[in-house]
């Protein structure tokens, strides 16, 4: 239960080094699913920043099953909390053993890490990673990524999501420089980069919007930049170019939990270089090709498995296939066969393939909001939104309606000391999208994300209680 402190990085080689697993907890959650998941995982060590122990003390207290060894991990960035362990994480490392010998893992298909995805019914899942799987996607990281000898990367993606991507072993491979921060805050990613000379990060959407859109972001040096992953489904346009003039360079890269977190990656072409910032960033939001040491991602029918024509309309599921997928869920054996049925990993994403044989997620299955029959794509309209000048944060999800079944309904969260009245946000799309496609209310406020920066779209569905509405 750590942020992302040095010694988060550490115990990604220390642990696995030990012949043990990997489980790092989302430091967002409840006790009674901290209690779950080191139940479910069967936890034998928890190590445990002070300010997180108020709600580990309650998770503890929560469980039924022999509880683990509490380990405190000082971190001098940090006044507060208490600690609640029985040895503090320094004195542990000293107490060990000088000579101890690490192994390799006598098999590449042992665990070397357990992850929960985030649930919005019922537990979490535990997903189950390998040793091949995590080294392969290590290495397509760097490939991906262009990272080149003795990168200076910035820790702005949480090490407890997917294992911070892979890249704690990444930068290891690269012989690279870990800039740790406890949590994402403008101004300081902004005084890191320029102290450190920072070549790369990574991110959600949310993460680079913020900076964009931060009181003291600023325009791009010309001695260089900084390149960025960006993950999720196609991130806004706005997102894409904002980002290029504050001096950071996306790369948008796909992928989930069962996937290692990022699987495969928009692969640019030596030619986009010379078109305008707007028309590179329609290219750049594309989910791509499969990573170089990934097997296959591809947009299949799922009712045949046979790939989808590439016409950019014909809609599918997107799959993966190959090394760097899961081994499958901890204990959960049906959830397994129904993720690799057909002998691939069912993502859940509705996507198309273009000319090009890149994949483009249309939305998840259960975004896509049918109207009167139409198919409307919750991820085209917020692309639409995000262009508004006012508009920080935008998500669409269905509202019930008595004569179209379903509408679109939009979720907005407005830039500081900006206003925008619904008339005008609902004009402005008016004028650049279809009728059908217009979201037919705003919702002003405050949009719930998870601590990666996501947002929870299964929240706003039940706010406007998506699920009663019937299909026209």
């Amino acid at each position: 239960m750590l942020p992302n402190v040095p010694a988060m990085n550490e115990l990604h080689f220390a642990v696995p080094m030990t012949g043990g697993v990997l489980n790092a907890l989302n430091i967002r959650l409840d006790a009674p699913t901290i209690a779950f998941m080191l139940e479910h995982g069967g936890a034998k060590i928890l190590l445990v920043d002070p300010e997180f122990s108020a709600v580990i003390a309650d998770a503890l207290k929560l469980m039924k099953t022999p509880k683990p060894l509490v380990v405190d991990v000082d971190d001098a960035a940090f006044s507060g909390g208490s600690r609640v362990g029985e040895i503090e994480y320094e004195a542990a490392v000293a107490s060990g053993d000088p000579s101890f010998s690490f192994v390799l893992p006598q098999d590449e298909w042992d665990a070397i890490a357990l992850s929960y995805t985030s649930g919005t019914t019922g537990n979490p899942k535990g997903v189950v990673t390998h040793h091949r799987g995590a080294y392969l996607n290590a290495i397509s990281n760097s490939l991906a990524a262009n990272l080149g000898p003795h990168p200076i990367y910035l820790w702005t993606l949480p090490m407890f999501h997917c294992n911070g991507w892979c890249f704690p072993w990444t930068i290891a491979a690269s012989a690279g420089v870990n800039v740790c921060l406890r949590k994402v805050d403008p101004a300081k990613i902004f005084a890191l980069i320029a102290r450190h000379h920072v070549t790369h990060m990574s991110g959600a959407p949310i993460v680079y919007n913020t900076l964009i859109n931060a009181p003291d972001a600023r325009p791009a040096k010309a001695n260089g930049h900084v390149v960025g992953l960006i993950a999720g489904a196609a991130p806004p346009v706005a997102v894409l170019a904002g980002a290029e003039k504050i001096g950071i360079k996306l790369t948008h890269v796909y992928g989930l939990t069962e996937t290692y977190g990022p699987a495969a990656f928009c692969a640019e072409q030596g030619d986009w270089d010379a078109l305008s910032v707007e028309d590179r960033a329609q290219l750049k939001r594309r989910q791509g090709v499969g990573y170089h040491l990934q097997e296959s991602v591809t947009v299949l029918n799922p009712d045949t498995m046979k790939p989808v024509p590439r016409d950019s309309e014909t809609i599918g599921e997107v799959m993966f296939r190959g090394n760097i997928v899961m081994k499958g869920y901890l204990k959960n054996e049906k959830a397994t066969r129904d993720a690799f049925a057909g002998g691939w990993f069912h993502t859940g994403d509705l996507g198309v393939l273009d000319a090009d044989g890149y994949v483009i997620i249309k939305d998840r299955s259960k975004d896509i909001i049918i109207s009167g029959g139409e198919n409307i794509s919750s991820v085209e309209v917020e692309d639409v939104l995000y262009k508004h000048p006012a508009v920080l944060f935008a998500a669409v999800v269905a509202k019930p309606d008595g004569k179209w079944g379903e509408v679109p309904c939009a979720f907005v969260e407005l830039k500081d000391n900006v206003s925008a009245t619904e008339a005008e946000i609902l004009s402005y799309c008016r004028e650049r999208m279809p009728g059908f496609k217009t979201p037919k209310s705003v919702v002003f406020g405050p949009i719930p994300k998870t601590s990666t920066g996501k947002i929870q779209k299964f929240i706003l569905r039940d706010r406007v209680q998506s699920t009663k509405a019937i299909l026209a």
